[in-house]
């Protein structure tokens, strides 16, 4: 399976579908209250997940991808877990088999304590700050910066355990629009330094750079190839 410049894999993102926390306008961004069951997917986001699966099961058809080249990786938060469930059942793929491994390094951001729990109508506030400076933490949280640096680690930790895979990363809209920045960033760097896959993103992991991680928003249950 061809891949994309130097990556060994091929990478679709998936934004968990539409969840209880979406429907009740609730950030829910820390690890303790993101894995409870009562924060999973609402009726309308299964069935977003759903429809994911299938797009991306007639995408790897229309690759030639075998099933078992296919792997789901995907953040402990149970709005993510279940999006991946449901993409793992429509692709009759076994969840608690090999091909599914859940990365810590996917979870949300942490927006910090004085946002957690509260209403969607906070976000700009966020938005603002790192517009203005990326590497910049809401008090108590991380900042879009250090949501890229272990997004590093994830991508590392994913081109070393698997090769030539057509990976699905399930996640969060923050996280998965900083991926996308900084691996829009790699590819579009024409003289990189380095070819280790960590130094390329490092060297990309700027405030002009990281300041515009909100163009590469998703939808809930979009599905999106990336490499």
């Amino acid at each position: 399976m061809e891949t994309t410049s130097f990556f060994r894999n091929r990478y679709w993102v998936l934004r968990h579908g539409r969840s209880i926390p979406n429907e009740r306008g609730l950030i829910v961004s820390s690890m303790e209250n993101g894995k409870l069951s009562q924060y999973e997917l609402a009726s309308e986001g299964v069935n977003q997940a759903h429809s994911a699966g299938i797009l991306f099961q007639k995408e790897l058809k229309e690759s030639n991808i075998p099933l078992e080249n296919v792997r789901i990786c995907y953040s402990p938060f149970s709005r993510t877990t279940h999006t991946a469930k449901v993409v793992a059942s429509v692709l009759d793929l076994p969840f608690e088999g090999p091909q599914c491994k859940v990365l810590e390094d996917l979870r949300e951001r942490f927006f910090g304590p004085s946002f957690e729990l509260m209403s969607h109508d906070k976000y700009p506030e966020i938005w603002a700050l790192d517009e203005k400076d990326p590497f910049t933490r809401p008090e108590g949280g991380e900042s879009a910066a250090d949501v890229a640096c272990r997004l590093a680690h994830a991508m590392a930790t994913m081109e070393s355990e698997f090769q030539g895979c057509a990976i699905l990363v399930v996640s969060h809209g923050d996280p998965l629009q900083t991926l996308q920045t900084i691996l829009n960033a790699v590819k579009e760097d024409r003289e990189p330094r380095s070819n280790d896959l960590a130094s390329r993103i490092e060297a990309v992991r700027v405030p002009s750079i990281l300041s515009q991680h909100r163009k590469f928003a998703l939808l809930t249950g979009e599905l999106r190839a990336v490499i």
